[in-house]
């Protein structure tokens, strides 16, 4: 099974472990740049991508479906949030805190990059469901890992939920 993660006519087709991978490196560096309500939204959507907690081979989203905000200037500040953020884990924020080595973490982050930044958002006031509401955005902080993370339903956040190596 695999995941996948599309928008504007390109996807990331990802394997259980390429998810995993990809959805650590972006989360450490969104839980370092977060400080708007919308970053916090995507943040959730990211912890939603957590397969240890939400089953393997289910999880993936569209850029689509993703509610960008509803002036040109609000997508254009979310599209630059998730572009920054997406910078930042290209650079390496935090791996060494992963316990393994992402090998082909980059090249996943580079195709997303180039997904997102291609990507032309539309205005999304008919938008239904996929993307958390503002009342559901990842405010808590894991205070072991310092990264967001959907508590207090979840018991901590990605590396906390980690199952321990046999």
């Amino acid at each position: 099974m695999g995941n996948v993660f599309g928008g504007g006519g390109k996807s990331l087709d990802l394997s259980n472990g390429g998810t995993e991978v990809f959805v650590d490196v972006l989360m450490l560096a969104v839980s370092e740049l977060a400080d708007d309500v919308w970053d916090y939204r995507f943040a959730s959507l990211l912890t939603l991508q957590d397969q240890n907690v939400m089953g393997r081979g289910v999880v993936g989203f569209d850029l689509e479906d993703i509610a960008w905000g509803t002036t040109p200037s609000e997508r254009a500040r979310s599209k630059d949030f998730v572009l920054r953020a997406t910078t930042l884990a290209l650079s390496g924020h935090r791996w060494s805190e992963l316990g393994y080595d992402p090998p082909f973490a980059r090249d996943y982050l580079h195709q997303f990059k180039d997904m997102v930044d291609s990507f032309v958002s539309a205005d999304d006031t008919d938008l239904v469901g996929g993307f958390p509401g503002p009342d559901e955005r990842a405010m808590a902080s894991c205070v072991q890992h310092r990264i967001l993370s959907a508590l207090p339903h979840w018991e901590g956040c990605f590396l906390c939920t980690r199952p321990s190596p046999s």
